[in-house]
């Protein structure tokens, strides 16, 4: 059956529509085409399978620009001649590469900038700079100028001139000294100079060696310390020499110290027509040294060794020293300390064994005759040891105890007492750091000594040690030290001397030039089995003006007390001394 009209009428139109926009550019086209059509024709570069056959080498993507030449390997490769025998195209050697080195991207030196590397050696493109802006200057060599105190710098605007503030009182170095050289280094910080005009010394190896020199001149109202103060004119010899190692491991000190007092005036020979208790000549010498070695073995393990020289005379005012002496007997005390030092974590141990000998020079006196001096001399063997704990930082207890024995040369003394003994000292302390505030250490203990003479009864006492310093401000130092001792003694009946001597000291810096030194010290002398007992005070002060660090001068001023319960043996003196200090 067909369709109705109306339905047919309807598809013809739906059919027209869809048509309309493609029968509208073709009859556009047939309209205006003046020539007549032709088809592409078929070519053999069209099959070519070689590069470049579909276009010509000067309009390819990839072809080589001016001025890089072509390598070996991006050549087009030659095509086989036909009519060639095939025997010869096999025998055809292979083109040489020798001295074709191929090239791989971009030239040598592209990629440098200004301040890069450049292979070529080509000269480095300046720095454009601000109109006005100062030129930077060449890094200072051997040779150049101080540069200012400011660097000059390229960055930000120009500054017309620098403040007064950045350049005084500033001292020119050079730049390498400064750290103003371009891409230096950051140079070590040093430490910080306590002393600004202390003795610097010269190295020698590895030897740090510092000496000094000390010239007195002034006067002693009583240098011998007698009951009726005779003066004198005196002056003072004191050099002294510190040696200290520079090792990465192992140590070794050297500290010699010493002095000469000498005065100009002799003392009298009889006073109330009897032999006067102080010598004639009252020069003495004195003289303390000591070398300390250490071995470090392992960290935790070194071996100590100490050599020692004291060489001196007897106190004046003692009454150790003889009536109707032309000068005092000279005594030296010499020995020697072996021991070791363990660590066991914060526990440590240092022990050592003590070899010591006293011997005195003959006494000469004013009828010219010498009296001998061998029944003071003896040899002390003992030893020491020292436990320890570092219970905290800046706090280590310890507890110390020592023994020996001493023999005398002679077995009875010019009296006829047996002096040989045994003795020794427990004590309990520590040693503090607060902050480098208070630095020190304190203890307190017990000593005692028994004598062979039974007719000498036991030495025994209280003793205190102990070394403060406290720094109450950068310009203000107080020390305190105290220390007991037990001397032999020649008084009769009596077993020794028991020594306590305490001292309080305070530095102050008016300024780093100028220095005021207070001393005070006050002491004792107990001897045991004679009812005597001696007190001793004195007061110091002193004035230091340092000129540089070669040059000191000083002024002193001391009075020295001695109340004695032994009547007619109290004594007191002045002495009043300026000097130079040359030390390098």
């Amino acid at each position: 059956m067909g369709s109705s009209p109306g339905r047919g009428r309807s598809k013809v139109a739906h059919f027209l529509r869809a048509a309309l926009p493609c029968l509208v550019p073709c009859l556009a086209l047939t309209t205006l085409a003046s020539g007549p059509a032709a088809a592409q024709g078929l070519t053999p570069d069209l099959f070519n399978p070689n590069r470049g056959a579909f276009a010509s080498p000067e309009t390819l993507p990839t072809r080589r620009t001016a001025g890089v030449p072509q390598a070996p390997s991006d050549a087009l490769p030659k095509l086989p001649d036909p009519n060639a025998d095939p025997r010869q195209r096999q025998q055809a050697p292979a083109s040489s590469r020798v001295g074709q080195v191929p090239t791989y991207g971009l030239p040598a030196a592209t990629g440098a900038s200004g301040s890069g590397y450049d292979s070529l050696n080509r000269k480095r493109q300046q720095p454009k700079l601000y109109p006005g802006q100062p030129k930077p200057k060449r890094a200072a060599g051997p040779g150049s100028p101080p540069p200012p105190a400011t660097p000059a710098t390229t960055l930000g605007p120009p500054r017309i001139a620098p403040p007064p503030s950045e350049t005084a009182h500033k001292v020119p170095v050079p730049a390498a000294m400064a750290g103003n050289v371009p891409g230096q280094p950051l140079r070590r910080r040093l430490r910080a100079d306590d002393d600004p005009f202390g003795a610097v010394g010269d190295y020698a190896g590895s030897f740090l060696i510092k000496g000094g020199l000390e010239l007195s001149a002034g006067y002693d109202s009583n240098p011998t310390r007698l009951n009726r103060p005779v003066g004198s004119p005196a002056y003072v010899i004191a050099p002294d020499l510190l040696v200290v190692s520079d090792w990465e491991r192992h140590a070794l000190v050297a500290d010699l110290r010493g002095s000469f007092s000498g005065y100009t005036n002799d003392m009298p020979a009889t006073i109330n027509g009897l032999a006067s208790p102080s010598p004639v000549e009252a020069n003495r010498p004195d003289f303390n040294g000591h070398v300390d070695g250490r071995l470090d073995v392992t960290r935790d393990f070194k071996l100590t060794s100490q050599l020692r020289l004291r060489l001196a005379t007897d106190n004046p005012g003692s009454p150790n020293v003889q009536a109707g002496l032309q000068r005092y007997p000279v005594y030296a005390a010499y020995g020697t300390t072996l021991g070791f030092d363990q660590t066991f974590n914060r526990f440590q141990v240092a022990a050592g064994a003590t070899i010591d000998r006293t011997a005195y020079t003959d006494s000469k006196l004013t009828d010219g005759s010498t009296f001998s001096n061998d029944d003071r001399n003896f040899n002390q063997y003992g030893g020491v040891g020292r436990f320890s704990y570092d219970l905290k930082p800046g706090l280590k207890p310890f507890v110390e105890i020592q023994g020996d024995t001493r023999v005398h040369d002679q077995a009875s003394d010019r009296n006829g007492y047996f002096r040989d003994s045994n003795g020794g000292y427990a004590k309990v302390g520590s040693s503090f750091e607060f902050s480098r505030i208070l630095t020190g250490e304190i203890s307190v203990g017990y000593s005692a000594r028994s004598y062979t003479d039974p007719r000498l009864s036991q030495l025994a006492g209280f003793l205190t040690t102990g070394s403060l310093i406290w720094s109450a401000s950068g310009l203000t130092t107080v020390k305190f030290f105290t220390d007991t001792q037990i001397s032999e003694t020649t008084v009769p009946g009596s077993s020794g001397v028991l020594v306590r001597t305490y001292s309080a000291q305070v530095d102050h810096d008016f300024r780093r030039w100028l220095t005021a030194v207070g001393k005070f010290t006050y002491g004792t002398l107990d001897y045991q089995g004679q009812n005597r007992n001696d007190k001793t005070y004195s007061f110091e002060s002193n004035l230091i003006y340092k000129l540089n660090r070669n040059i000191w001068v000083k002024g002193t001023l001391r009075h020295d007390i001695l109340n004695s319960s032994q009547p007619g043996s109290s004594s007191q003196g002045t002495v009043v001394l300026l000097g130079v200090r040359l030390q390098n």
